[in-house]
């Protein structure tokens, strides 16, 4: 690449606009060394949305680079996570990231300028790449930036055209219209071209007008290359008026004439020799820095001081739903400023709606909208809150690829589910929460907890407050009576055994309502003189591997028993712990293996085997 042209001058929020040109081709160029520089990338996708972003950068954007953490300042989500070279370029332009570090790292291994954002960079709060979630964590951010913290910070989304079929987006901006939230703008790159050919609506910026009209939001259509267009609109999206949806016409490899609007390019590096005539024709490689607005002098709200968390307490052998203590537990810990609490219009049954009527400024409803609850809850994170959030374990299934993403985005909250297992009687197959330990285990680094009592559901969800990560709460739907006393304590990875002795044959391993039965199961037991130790296995990831072999050890049988699929979950939790420390004890699993239907608990449980007669019937063939 010979052609280069190095400009030294910066470009100021104030500048006109042929320097706004410069630094756009100098995003293209920068675009196209460094995927071709790496021998991947999605350049292509980067030239088409580089006028934009270089208006915003020099021109709207309130953000200061050497202070990422101001809370007054902007953010900028790049939902079109793949166009990371683009994002990369405007990093060298604001001068945190070096040209050597630009052409030599990205995407390799070990590096920060990975394929898609994270936020091992300072300046990325959310990772992307997962088309159609980065409007919806805008959503999160800007409710939090508004509601929480009381700060002028507006939030910037680029979205691809083709993410917009996702729908996520329509999620997300139903709740950016309903809460008008004037401090949110969606940038559309409308390029025409997906990855496989034509996007749902081509070039017709119209279509995405209507709809995003229908949501309750702003929109505007624009020439995505005509800077002072550009600049017109990005002007008009951040009066305060309402939440707006840019809609940018653009032809996707603009700036490269042998690529652009051009089929088959896409997720490809230009070859080193069109990567060399891509440079020249747009103008050779630039050196231009960037000073763009700086973020307002906003006072900074004090944070209230954190009071007492006093838990509920509840009597032994007291009958209380494991939902029920969540909620009381969380209307104690109210008393710390930074938890907040989002529901998905079950508060009646998840008992968040103990919150709401504590703590209403701290309360927000998704109705039934998972996946943006979820990504509200990132967003909150993002800024710095603790949000527990809760609905049906059944329908957090729907939200997963959020609570994936979220753990590559590193933030810290807490998801309780409730209504889990065939427990929940006549309501059916529909609302079992039956996968819910599979997928949250899977989580990297997530905490699995399943409480069985009132007394553990509540130190449990105290517990979470001071977790790093993604932490998960399962809660049963039935009342149960309360095990423990109200001095009783629940480290995370540990394990409570219930009952022991000398004589014990076999050991009952149960969490949540099957420790009930286990418990029941083991008077069974006794009755007919066998001796059988009960363990509450309350912590499922981490699991507490040391009680585990003790078990082993001392009754050399092992029965798991959980209301959940078998995969995945209690039992496959019990033998990593023991495969690890080279122990392979007799063991029996029982777990609903069938497909449940309607019925009382007692008859699920017993339908799907898992219930104290079923469990006392494993114990004896071991």
């Amino acid at each position: 690449m010979t052609a280069e042209r190095t400009l030294t001058a910066p470009v100021d929020p104030g500048t006109d606009l042929r320097q706004v040109f410069e630094l756009a081709q100098q995003l293209r160029v920068d675009a196209v060394r460094a995927s071709t520089a790496a021998g991947s990338g999605h350049p292509t996708s980067s030239l088409s949305a580089a006028d934009l972003m270089a208006v915003l950068m020099a021109r709207h954007l309130r953000y200061d680079w050497l202070d990422p953490g101001n809370p007054a300042a902007d953010h900028l989500v790049f939902s079109k996570g793949h166009a990371s070279p683009l994002l990369y370029a405007m990093f060298r332009a604001a001068g945190v990231v070096g040209e050597t570090e630009l052409l030599t790292t990205y995407r390799r291994i070990g590096a920060r300028l990975q394929g898609h954002p994270t936020p091992v960079l300072p300046w990325v709060d959310v990772a992307t790449g997962s088309l159609g979630q980065g409007v919806a964590y805008g959503v999160g951010i800007a409710l939090a930036a508004r509601e929480l913290d009381g700060q002028p910070s507006r939030v910037w989304v680029l979205c691809g055209d083709s993410e917009m079929a996702e729908g996520s987006v329509w999620e997300a901006l139903g709740a950016a219209g309903r809460h008008r939230l004037a401090n949110f703008t969606v940038i559309v790159d409308v390029n025409r071209l997906g990855q496989c050919g034509p996007t749902e609506f081509g070039w017709d910026t119209d279509a995405y007008v209507r709809r995003a009209e229908a949501f309750g939001c702003r929109a505007i259509t624009v020439d995505g290359h005509d800077l002072e267009a550009v600049d017109r609109a990005l002007g008009e999206a951040s009066d305060g008026a309402a939440p707006t949806v840019v809609a940018a016409r653009t032809v996707k490899g603009r700036g490269v004439s042998e690529v652009a609007d051009a089929e088959g390019w896409h997720g490809k590096p230009l070859p080193e020799d069109l990567a060399e005539r891509a440079v020249d024709e747009l103008g050779g490689v630039r050196g231009l820095t960037v000073r763009g607005p700086r973020p307002p002098d906003a006072p900074r709200r004090r944070t209230a001081r954190p009071g007492t968390v006093d838990l509920p307490r509840f009597e032994v052998g007291e009958e209380v739903a494991t939902r029920s203590a969540f909620g009381k537990a969380l209307v104690a810990l109210g008393a710390r400023p930074e938890i907040v609490v989002l529901d998905a219009e079950v508060g009646n049954s998840t008992h968040t709606e103990d919150f709401a009527k504590a703590h209403p400024e701290r309360f927000f409803q998704h109705y039934i909208a998972e996946q943006q609850m979820l990504a509200t809850a990132v967003g909150m994170a993002v800024r710095g809150h603790h949000p527990y959030a809760a609905t049906f374990a059944a329908f957090l299934t729907r939200a997963h690829d959020f609570v994936r993403m979220a753990s590559v985005s590193r933030v810290t909250m807490t998801l309780c589910g409730t209504h889990c297992g065939v427990e929940i009687g006549a309501d059916g197959p529909s609302q079992m929460g039956l996968e819910d330990l599979a997928m949250m285990r899977a989580v990297h680094g997530s905490t699995v907890l399943c409480p069985s009592d009132a007394a553990s559901a509540a130190a449990l969800t105290a517990a979470a407050a001071d977790l790093d990560g993604i932490s998960y709460l399962r809660a049963t739907r039935g009342a149960y009576p309360v095990l423990y006393g109200p001095d009783e304590t629940f480290p995370v990875g540990g394990a409570k055994v219930l009952r022991s002795g000398e004589r014990d044959r076999v050991t009952l391993v149960g969490a949540g309502v099957t420790l009930h039965e286990c418990l029941a199961a083991a008077d069974l037991l006794a009755e007919e003189g066998t001796a059988a130790r009960v363990v509450d296995l309350y912590s499922v990831k981490p699991v507490d591997g040391e009680t585990l072999a003790r078990a082993v050890s001392d009754t050399g049988r092992l029965v798991v028993v959980e209301d959940h699929r078998p995969e995945g979950g209690l039992g496959e939790a019990v033998l990593g712990a023991l495969a690890e420390r080279g122990l392979c004890p007799a063991f029996a699993h029982l777990a609903v293996r069938t497909l449940p239907g309607s019925g009382t608990s007692a008859e699920l449980l017993d339908a799907a085997g898992i219930s104290r007669t079923h469990i006392a019937a494993a114990a004896r063939r071991l």
